[in-house]
């Protein structure tokens, strides 16, 4: 009688570590999985959001919905900078809205707004310094015109702040055929830092498409934007000389 009592002991202690080693498995299991859901939903928050202090531009990685008109919405607080610009290529956000930084308007001031060469602007050329690049700018002396017709020329836009940059207007020159026909752009969030190329998908310098005549003006939105304080556009191609009047749009939240 005492041979099987001590089997059955045996047996019974073998099954109860089995439980044990079961039981402790599956809480591992749940603990990675409930890591796992943790990261995905750290992933998704810093997708949809730019910052964990304000609701801003929301990802939309399946559709290109942006309104075709630029909103009346009133300026609000810009958010800070997402973790890296490689990071946002991934997803392609954008933002729903868009408002006018101020070139038409005048709320850009001219110590904004630089070029390159600047100091030489003399005589006639002074007429049609970067102040003069604002959108829909008309008479004598209604664009920046660049002293220089080659690929070393830029025109900067200093924002004050880190912002939110979501596109670019360009029109060429008011009283004659001169405008830009291509374009890159540079951006930097510190005056101390190199400066950056806008790029698209594939790892490439971004080529925006410029102007085909004078007057009309046409829009380039980014995709994703660009989170900086300094923005440069260098031209790189144009028709008879580099002449540009434009305009930057500001990235708007609608979220509530």
């Amino acid at each position: 009688m005492e041979m099987p009592a001590c089997r059955a002991a045996v047996l019974f202690l073998l099954l109860l570590s089995q439980a044990l080693v079961t039981v402790h498995s599956e809480e591992e299991k749940e603990e990675e999985v409930i890591q796992d859901l943790d990261l995905q939903e750290e992933d998704q928050e810093v997708i949809e959001t730019w910052s964990t202090k304000a609701k801003a531009c929301t990802c939309d990685c399946e559709s290109a919905r942006i309104p075709a008109v630029i909103p009346p919405v009133p300026p609000t607080s810009l958010p800070t900078p997402p973790p890296s610009q490689s990071h946002l290529l991934n997803c392609m956000p954008e933002c729903p809205y868009h408002r006018p930084l101020g070139f038409e308007s005048g709320s850009v001031t001219s110590d904004q707004i630089s070029c390159s060469s600047q100091d030489q602007y003399t005589g006639w050329y002074s007429s049609w310094i970067p102040n003069k690049a604002r959108l829909n700018n008309q008479g004598f002396g209604c664009a920046w015109l660049s002293k220089f017709n080659d690929q070393y020329q830029w025109i900067q836009i200093d924002l004050k702040e880190v912002s939110v940059v979501s596109g670019v207007l360009t029109q060429g020159r008011c009283d004659a055929d001169e405008w830009i026909t291509k374009y890159s752009i540079q951006y930097r969030t510190l005056e101390t830092l190199n400066w950056i190329y806008y790029k698209d998908q594939t790892g490439n310098n971004r080529v925006f498409y410029g102007n085909s005549d004078r007057s009309s003006t046409v829009q380039n939105l980014l995709r994703p934007p660009i989170v900086a304080r300094y923005i440069r556009l260098l031209p790189l191609g144009w028709h008879t000389r580099i002449a540009m009047r434009m305009e930057l749009l500001m990235c708007m939240n609608k979220c509530t």
